[in-house]
């Protein structure tokens, strides 16, 4: 491995330094090689070998400005910030031209939530720094403290102007059009962007996301392939060319790319999913179970997995496995609506209507408003016989839709059932206002009500209209 210069010397510099704290021996250093010292096992979170090597240093360099602003930092990470501040104050009175006296004041007003205040400390910086990238990148992070997404992105685009190497900058630009919902314009500026920086893997795939938001597919593939041929190895970049493919309903290369990404990396649920839905897709019945068989191997709490093989079994109508799986998937997430309505048409498959009773009122109970949901669960009701849950589940289902006839025909029909005339009548009269051709949704689910002559003569009245 070809190390720089600079690496070198801070390898040197470590070396000799550990061997000091080894040995007990005091060894001199310069003021710069305990900064570098002491910035890396900051950087390695090594916080109390950062101190000794602040201490040592200090004790060697007790002028060094640079040492000062070091230790300035650590009392900012323990949160010493009037410490710290006092301590900025001495320096700013010997260099008040030192950008960095104003990047750790604006730190501690950041730490302290005034971030307007840490705003106009890095602008203050600006006027003092070489490295204008970094206090671009400090003033786009203070900005999206402040939720202005706006000046954030814009921050960010200057650090970039400033260093395109910066990808930490650049996800910061994309993150800043995903919040705001500008596709469109995240397009227009990756692709000026990598008018400038053709290699830039990053932007790419960044470009891909955002083609792929707008579904935009055939451009989506387009950049991951760029993304996949400048970084072979780019993991989330094949994943993602992987799902594009599949978009595309181009199932064989879907699953060549999903194979990829698990020589990449250990096999994810995630992938193994994929790939035995591109097998049922291709019509592969055997490798799409062996997938999902081998997901749930991976991840037996991946609750997506027991309901992929539901499914399965669902479509070959082996209800009794069904069963079992969609079981499993609400032993995990017992409060998934999907779920729930899953297990009630199981059940109703089964012809076991208490469970199916009870997984159509667990998926409302957990937000499914959907109205064939409800219509099912009433229907279950009363094939069970309970027709005053039926009604009052049905008067419930009537706040979530309004003016449906499908709900007005069963009204009408239990009312009458119950001799409920006035009440029954009264839905009729609203079911057959609202769609007469369907009136035969009485006969079909309450026969005996449909012949009543008071219904015949109500429907009479319609027919002539």
């Amino acid at each position: 491995m070809n190390l720089s210069h600079e690496e070198e010397d801070r390898s040197l510099s470590l070396s000799k330094f550990e061997s000091m704290l080894k040995t007990n021996k005091v060894f001199f250093f310069d003021s710069e090689e305990f900064e570098d010292i002491i910035l890396h096992y900051l950087d390695s979170g090594k916080i109390n070998l950062a101190k000794k090597a602040l201490k040592l240093g200090l004790e060697q360099h007790p002028r060094s400005t640079g040492l000062k602003l070091v230790q300035v930092e650590i009392l900012v990470f323990d949160d010493k910030l009037e410490q710290a501040e006092r301590l900025l104050n001495d320096l700013y009175a010997i260099e008040p031209t030192n950008e960095e006296i104003y990047i750790q004041k604006a730190n501690i007003y950041s730490k302290r939530d005034q971030h307007d205040k840490a705003v106009e400390y890095l602008k203050t910086a600006l006027k003092y720094t070489d490295d204008y990238a970094d206090v671009y990148s400090l003033l786009g992070m203070e900005y999206l403290f402040m939720d202005n997404l706006e000046l954030a992105r814009e921050n960010f685009i200057k650090c970039l102007e400033e260093d395109l190497e910066d990808h930490s900058a650049l996800y910061n630009v994309v993150y800043c059009f995903d919040f705001l919902d500008q596709n469109l314009e995240a397009i227009d500026f990756l692709n000026s962007f990598i008018d400038k920086q053709p290699y830039s893997e990053v932007a790419w795939h960044q470009l891909g996301r955002q083609y792929y938001a707008i579904k935009n597919y055939e451009e989506a593939l387009r950049a991951f392939e760029y993304a996949t041929l400048i970084d072979e190895v780019f993991l989330g970049a094949f994943l993602e060319k992987a799902k594009t493919l599949e978009k595309l309903k181009r199932y064989e290369e879907a699953i060549e790319c999903y194979n990829t990404t698990m020589e990449l990396d250990d096999p994810t649920s995630f992938a193994l999913l994929r790939v035995g839905k591109c097998y049922e897709r291709l019509g592969n019945k055997e490798k799409a179970l062996k997938y999902y068989l081998k997901t749930v191997h991976e991840d037996p709490l991946l609750d997506k997995a027991w309901i992929a093989i539901t499914d399965f079994y669902l479509r070959l109508k082996n209800y009794q496995k069904a069963l079992y799986y969609v079981n499993k998937a609400i032993g995990i997430d017992n409060e998934n609506k999907v779920y729930w309505k899953r297990y009630a048409t199981i059940n109703t498959a089964l012809k076991f209507y208490e469970e199916a009773e009870e997984g159509y009122r667990k998926a409302v109970e957990f937000g499914d408003y959907q109205l064939d949901t409800w219509l099912f669960w009433i229907d279950t009701l009363h094939s069970l016989g309970e027709n005053d849950s039926a009604i009052e589940t049905l008067n419930q289902a009537a706040e979530y839709h309004a003016d449906e006839y499908e709900i007005e025909y069963r009204l009408a029909g239990l009312y009458l059932q119950q001799s409920q005339t006035d009440k029954g009548i009264y839905h009729l009269n609203n079911g057959l206002k609202l769609n007469y051709r369907h009136h035969t949704l009485l006969e079909e689910y309450f026969p005996d009500v449909f012949y009543l002559q008071v219904v015949q003569d109500e429907m009479k009245k319609y027919r002539k209209r």
